[in-house]
């Protein structure tokens, strides 16, 4: 049974070339990067090479760049730490209502120590006014964070418009990268972002892995105690294997982007196909055009998610929905942008990445077509 895998922005498989860095890691350099002898050596050269791979990808120094976990870890670093070094400030935090739950989880813990969030309000397209992120800073306002881009619909928000008014108003500004890296630009300097996090595995790198950039000049206190690794920034022996993966993902992914997008136009022939095959009854969710190239969230009309995908067990996706006792519930980000139950709850997530074919696809609009 042939099997498609549509589903990229949950996580995505590792490229070849990862493979390939990550394999002497694995063998022969097992030595601890943080000692002098022989056997570090290599290990040593791995990380600061992944660290300047991360870097080089972001428009970044590479004495910007921690190694951590992932985007979980970086998140909680950032909102946390900030919150604890600037409260004699403020306690004032800006986000949007369509952060992931990393981002928005740490927000509301930090409401048991006096934190005030102030959630901004997306559009129908799940774009945030940056307008009303203006409106919304406050004297006693920290930290502004703001996803790059959305997991689920795709659009992309103004970061750079943001990160201007941040800076002009002295607050920190944040932004989640883990699902526009390697799909859309990114430039640190140019978005005068603050603090960037990096997730490995939704860039052909391992899970487990990811980075934070943290902009020289803003200080930010250790999120894990311990002995002074990552520049006293984050205590624990680096993962040499992981890392040196994910720097070889940020390689390729500077390379990629430099050449012809593929992937975009290969979403836009799915979305025709799908409208082919369904006439009248899909419903694009999120930005038309301001959106990640590999993401297409639609909804069917007169259908529930789940049962979509069980019908089709052959393609990986993600749903918008879940039914539980006959009763659909939107995801959080499609009730943020407004949509109604009867319109979202048959919502797909179709995400595709470098491996996809066109063949992949027009065998996958075959089994929609065939068992829906």
């Amino acid at each position: 049974m042939k099997q498609i895998y549509l589903d990229y922005n949950a996580s995505t498989p590792l490229a070849p070339e990862v493979i390939e860095a990550m394999t002497p890691f694995l063998t022969d350099h097992y030595g601890n990067p943080s000692t002098t002898h022989f056997a570090a050596v290599r290990a040593k050269e791995a990380v600061e090479k992944a660290r300047s791979q991360v870097a080089s990808f972001i428009g970044a120094k590479k004495e910007e760049i921690i190694f951590t976990s992932g985007g979980s870890e970086s998140n909680n670093h950032v909102i946390k730490k900030v919150f604890e070094r600037h409260q004699t400030k403020g306690k004032h935090l800006i986000a949007t209502t369509i952060e992931h739950p990393a981002v928005r989880a740490p927000l509301e813990y930090l409401k048991k120590f006096g934190a005030e969030v102030t959630y901004i309000d997306v559009d129908p397209y799940g774009q945030v006014s940056v307008e009303a992120i203006k409106k919304a800073i406050r004297p006693d306002t920290i930290l502004i964070t703001v996803m790059h881009a959305n997991n689920e619909v795709g659009t992309l928000q103004p970061i750079e418009e943001i990160g201007s008014i941040a800076r002009k108003e002295g607050i920190l500004f944040h932004t989640d990268a883990a699902q526009s890296l390697g799909k859309v630009p990114v430039d640190v300097r140019k978005q005068k972002i603050d603090f960037l996090s990096i997730a490995g595995h939704k860039l052909y790198a391992p899970k487990g892995v990811g980075a934070l950039f943290i902009r020289e000049g803003v200080e930010l206190d250790s999120f894990i105690h311990g002995a002074g690794h990552e520049r006293g920034m984050r205590a624990g022996t680096e993962n040499v294997l992981l890392v040196s993966g994910l720097g070889a993902a940020c390689q390729i992914a500077e390379k990629l982007l430099m050449k012809e997008d593929k992937t975009h136009e290969l979403t836009q022939y799915f979305h025709s196909l799908l409208e082919q095959a369904f006439p009248g009854q899909i419903r694009l969710n999120g930005h038309p055009t301001n959106r990640l190239p590999n993401t297409l969230n639609v909804s069917f009309a007169n259908r529930i998610g789940q049962e979509i995908l069980g019908l089709v067990p052959e393609i990986a996706a993600s749903t918008g929905s879940a039914c539980h006792s006959g009763e659909v519930t939107l995801s959080p980000v499609l009730q943020a942008m407004g949509v109604k139950v009867e319109d979202g709850m048959g919502t797909i997530r179709f995400s595709l990445g470098r491996f996809t074919t066109k063949e992949d696809i027009d065998y996958a609009v075959d089994l929609l077509r065939t068992r829906l």
